[in-house]
Parts: C-alpha cells; structure tokens; sequence
C-alpha cells in the first residue's frame, strides 16, 4: 500500500492542554514496554509529511487546541477547536482555505467532531453534556440534553465526549467524563437505552472517550483511562476487549480495519504515541505510525487519516493512498 502524507499547518495559539481523567489509577510500568514490543513486530508506515497550507496568524484569527477533527463527504474537513474568541467549528478545503465557520457563543468546552452517513456535522459538548447536529452549513438540526451534568462541573470537563451512528438513524453518545456510560437514542433524540458504570471489569468504564460503530452492527469503545477498546452489540451486550494498545483516544473506521489514536498509559495526556491500525475482526495489529500525540481522529474517503495533535506548532495532518498533483509524491510501503 502507497501512504503519502499531506496536511494543512494551523498555525495560531494551539494549547497542549488534555483533560486529566479522574481517579488516577496507577499502572503497571511494563505495559507500555509490552506495547513498544507489540508494535515492533509490526510493519510500520514509513511517512514523509507534505504541509500543503498555512493559515497564516492574525489577531482576529487565533485557532485554539483543535480537539477533534472530521471528514465531511463534501470533500472538506471540519474542526472544533477551542479558543472561544471565534467559531468553534470550522470547515477548511483541501488547500487549507477556511470555507465557512459556526459556533461561537455555543460551546463552554467543544470536544468531538463527527459526520453522519448524510453528510450531517455532529458536535459534543464536555461541559454542558449536549450533542448538536448541524447541516453542512451549520444550520442547526438537533440538539440533545444528554443530562446527569455534576455541580460544579470540575474543569468544564464532564459530560459527553464522542458520538457515533447505527442503523435506523439511531445515534450512540459516549458520556464519558462523569458517567461512564454509552446512551442511544432514535434519530429525533429520544432516548433508548444507556449502559455502563464506572469500574474495570466487561460493560464498565474508566473514560469512555471515543466511540465508533461498523457495519455490522458492532459498537467500539475506547475505554481510555483502562487502556482498552471494548466491543459491544447495538443493545450494549458485552463481546470482547482488545488491551494492548495503551490510552486510546480517539477511534476511526476504515474498511474492515479500525484506526486508533494511542498513547502511553502511564505518561501525560497529550504524549508522543502511535496511530495504530487494527484488523476489526482479529483485533491485530496491521500497521502504525508514530504521532506527536493525537486527541481527535478520521478517516476522509480517499483513504486519508487525519488526525489532530492539538499541540502548540504541530499540524493536523493527512495519510493517503491517493497522490493528489499538489501533494508531493512519496511512494512508502507499510509492510501488509
């Protein structure tokens, strides 16, 4: 497989700042070791970043951490980002050119980004625990109250963190930062069901922080603080945990793989680690590559992976298999 990289600089006051999860936990310090040993029998992606923009730097114009990044099937990508003196979300081309921007006045701490199956931008919200659905535009659509908010809410981090779509419309928000639970609902935001409870063992979690679901109905939870990924059917029944890969943050689907935004359980949020790819019916690993520490993850439908690093200097950037005449081209082999 050819992987080439491309991406668009976002230069501005970019914070390195990652919520601390609760309870700290210690761990085992051979765990990141075993992972090191994991990844080193696997081929790795040999990459070659191309920056192909910059936005460049403006007082009007200062884009905060980037939390999350997603893929619109328009062919533009959408951040949420978290200086609150302009949009939140915004919908850049494949130049690094802003398209349009939303948000502003709406979030008290954006986190995650997604697109539905129509094309839909879904956001969620860590402090207040709302999940909005806007047209591509940024027309509002929906907007759900995912509730059991704690008073004070400790950091603005307490409610919802990702969200993910199944079949007949049905929405699945992970509520993560104080109630360690997965809530379904229809496609007009009334709920269903909900699952989970704070703790170690099958159907608990410590963090659920990112969550995706495949087309065959399984539900991947990336149970962060317990170094996880647990698998559930659509009604939240148990299946299987892959824990080999370390802290997950963030989930992206890709074909019958899945790729995983990890990092090192027993080192700060934020931390060097790696962009895995896993086999979704195996749970093995096929190949990786190293990131500067990664908090929001896609996967465009050219094949490209983009994923946002949230530090101060970093890029998000692009991996893909196609090599648009702007990119440099960089023929790479990742072994498979």
């Amino acid at each position: 497989m050819r992987i080439v990289v491309g991406g668009f600089v976002v230069f501005s006051a970019i914070a390195a700042s990652f919520a601390q999860a609760p309870s700290p936990q210690a761990v085992p310090e051979d765990q990141t070791a075993q992972l090191r040993t994991l990844l080193a029998s696997v081929p790795k992606a040999l990459i070659e970043e191309t920056p192909i923009a910059v936005i460049p730097p403006r007082n009007d114009w200062e884009i905060g951490m980037v939390s999350w990044v997603a893929a619109g099937r328009d062919g533009l990508t959408y951040l949420i980002q978290r200086n609150d003196k302009i949009d939140p979300v915004i919908a850049l081309d494949r130049t690094g050119k802003v398209v349009r921007s939303w948000g502003r006045g709406v979030y008290r701490m954006p986190h995650a980004i997604r697109i539905d199956p129509q094309g839909n931008v879904w956001t969620t919200d860590a402090a207040t625990s709302e999940v909005t659905k806007f047209s591509p535009e940024g027309k509002v659509l929906l907007t759900i109250a995912v509730g059991g908010v704690p008073s004070p809410c400790r950091n603005n981090f307490c409610g919802t963190t990702d969200v993910a779509f199944g079949p007949a419309g049905h929405v699945y928000v992970a509520d993560g930062y104080a109630n360690a639970r997965i809530v379904e609902y229809t496609a007009d935001g009334s709920k269903v069901r909900e699952w989970g409870e704070a703790g170690t063992g099958p159907g608990q979690f410590r963090l659920p922080h990112s969550i995706q679901i495949d087309d065959s109905g399984i539900i991947y939870v990336a149970d962060r603080e317990n170094g996880r990924i647990q698998r559930f059917d659509l009604q939240g029944r148990f299946l299987s945990q892959w824990d080999a890969y370390g802290k997950t943050m963030a989930l992206a689907l890709e074909g019958a793989a899945i790729w995983l935004a990890s990092q090192p359980r027993n080192l700060p949020n934020g931390s060097p680690g790696w962009l895995i790819k896993v086999d979704r019916s195996s749970g093995r690993a096929l190949t990786w590559v190293d990131s500067g520490g990664s908090h929001g993850l896609a996967v465009a439908g050219n094949g490209e992976l983009l994923y946002g690093p949230g530090r101060r200097g970093e890029h998000v950037a692009g991996y893909s298999d196609l090599v648009p005449s702007r990119y440099q081209r960089t023929t790479t082999q990742d072994g498979r």
